[in-house]
């Protein structure tokens, strides 16, 4: 009776969270069927079985574990922690007020600061941020978009006073702004200034900085905020088509940039629609680069990307559940071909996580490379009916997306017109009804609940932190040369208003002890804010 029972609750169609068909099993006819059969080798155009050779036979993805809270001081010591732990790369994540560009005593940023990342507001937090890391050794990711160009700019000042040269510095900004209209919002500027200051950036650092990604093209966001994988693909390379468009327009010779251009994913739930995704991903970029853009360098095809593990997967109901999830998650990454991967923790869908659910996280990474034996062989998946199945169905479903968007004159005027944000709203939609109608199951959540009374311990801010930021915000003020601030900002506010590089100009202000929010509201003065349109 209960096996019956059971057999009534599966799915009376197997799909993806696409909307790809799955069949009970796959022949090699399937995948000759849905396009073409990729004999190509890992390291290989169009790399659909990764960006090397030997993949992580030769060394390990990067295991970046994103941190950040509280003050510089606070969130230093988990660095630290984290990277006596075992992580092999930094990742920092910035409060709100940090990434809209407001200071700490800002009336608007109160009851922010700190709390789901680190405050910064000037170069001396950004001394005490990485006071003891060595910047020559260590590769940073800072998840930063609007502001992307004053922390990186507090990034530089700081290696030179530790004395280490730009051109060894190694890490990674976000820097991706039209993930933030479609479905983030954390953006200050309106589109098309946001476009220059992210060229600017790209120019400044082919000089500079040589080793930097200068933008981490994000679908992790589209995703969390409800897209479908093949929707995740479509929009990034979409928006990915109209940073590198405006780079060449700019006047930059596309390998001159390109190479540097990283990728931001998510890991889902469904391991091999994942999997086939990050194949599909970096399959259609190559092709973009070499067909569209004309690149000639093999390092621009590359699709290099980070990936983390869903934070909107986590449930605050049996959050042990979370750790099983968050495995899953991370191994399709890894065996999708990822460069860099965060791990989220069992707490977060309850706090910011405790040390101790961090490095759970991090050890699920190490357990994976160490003793899982997925990493010992390239692309472990490639030549599966059913994976090399979804990867054509993927980039074929994802290039239908990036035609429509062109065919409307690009990912901005899709953008401004709300249709992107309305596509993902109906993919968001109809997951949730099939959530609550049972027909999608969340362990824990709409299936298999159990009445929960354990304490879970929880991560805390306290509030005395926003007013030590303050202060020491005022007493900075006090102490530093206020007239060479003011002259710097002047300097910041004239490039503005031509076609001058913003980023000389920005790091003389940092250096100057210039805030974050003095400096972004110098470029509101030039640029102005942008309004999102509603979206009905």
């Amino acid at each position: 009776m209960e096996k019956e029972k059971m057999s009534k609750q599966r799915k009376q169609k197997f799909e993806t969270s696409s909307g790809i068909e799955l069949k009970a099993a796959f022949q090699l006819q399937d995948v000759a069927a849905s396009g073409e059969i990729d004999t190509s080798m890992p390291g290989t155009f169009p790399f659909t079985r990764g960006i090397h050779p030997s993949m992580y036979r030769t060394r390990f993805w990067t295991m970046r574990q994103y941190a950040g809270f509280a003050t510089a001081e606070e969130s230093n010591k988990r660095y630290k922690y984290l990277l006596a732990n075992g992580t092999t790369g930094l990742s920092i994540a910035f409060d709100l007020p940090t990434q809209i560009g407001l200071d700490s005593d800002n009336p608007l940023a109160a009851g922010e600061v700190g709390k789901v990342g680190v405050a910064i507001d000037s170069l001396r937090d950004m001394e005490i941020l990485l006071d003891g890391i060595p910047l020559d050794k260590v590769s940073t990711s800072m998840t930063i978009n609007s502001t992307a160009a004053i922390l990186l700019a507090l990034y530089i000042a700081v290696a030179r006073k530790q004395g280490v040269p730009t051109h060894k510095l190694n890490g990674t900004i976000q820097n991706d702004l039209l993930k933030e209209y479609i479905a983030r919002g954390t953006y200050i500027y309106p589109p098309r200034p946001s476009l220059r200051i992210i060229t600017d950036i790209f120019a400044y650092c082919s000089k500079h900085l040589p080793n930097w990604n200068t933008i981490s093209i994000s679908g992790y966001h589209i995703r969390e905020a409800g897209s479908t994988a093949v929707q995740e693909v479509a929009f990034t390379l979409a928006n990915a088509i109209c940073y590198t468009q405006a780079a060449i327009d700019a006047g930059l010779e596309v390998d001159s940039f390109a190479p540097r251009l990283s990728f931001f994913f998510n890991a889902h739930n469904n391991l091999l629609e994942e999997v086939a995704k990050f194949r599909a991903a970096r399959r259609l970029w190559a092709k973009i680069m070499r067909e569209r853009f004309g690149a000639k360098d093999e390092r621009s095809c590359m699709l290099r990307f980070h990936a983390q593990t869903a934070g909107s997967t986590l449930t605050a109901q049996q959050p042990d559940v979370n750790v099983v999830r968050v495995t899953i998650q991370a191994l399709a990454a890894v065996l999708g071909g990822a460069q860099s991967l965060h791990t989220n923790s069992r707490d977060e869908a309850l706090s910011l996580p405790t040390e101790e659910a961090a490095r759970l996280a991090l050890r699920t990474q190490q357990v994976i490379a160490y003793e899982s034996g997925v990493a010992d062989i390239a692309d472990p998946l490639g030549g599966s009916y059913v994976v090399e199945y979804l990867t054509n169905e993927i980039e074929a479903r994802a290039l239908d997306y990036i035609r429509k968007i062109d065919e409307m004159g690009g990912v901005l005027t899709a953008i401004e017109t709300g249709w992107i944000q309305r596509e993902i709203q109906e993919a968001a939609y109809r997951y949730q009804k099939a959530l609550e109608r049972g027909e999608e199951v969340v362990v824990g959540l709409n299936k298999f609940q159990i009445e929960e009374s354990e304490h879970i311990p929880i991560f805390k801010v306290d509030d005395s932190i926003e007013r030590a930021q303050v202060e020491a915000l005022r007493r900075l003020r006090k102490e530093r040369d206020n007239a060479k601030v003011a002259a710097a900002l002047d300097a910041v506010e004239a490039a503005a208003r031509t076609t001058e590089n913003l980023m000389p100009h920005i790091l003389n202000a940092v250096e100057c002890y210039a805030t974050v929010g003095e400096i972004s509201d110098r470029l509101r003065k030039v640029f102005g804010e942008y309004r999102e349109a509603l979206v009905l």
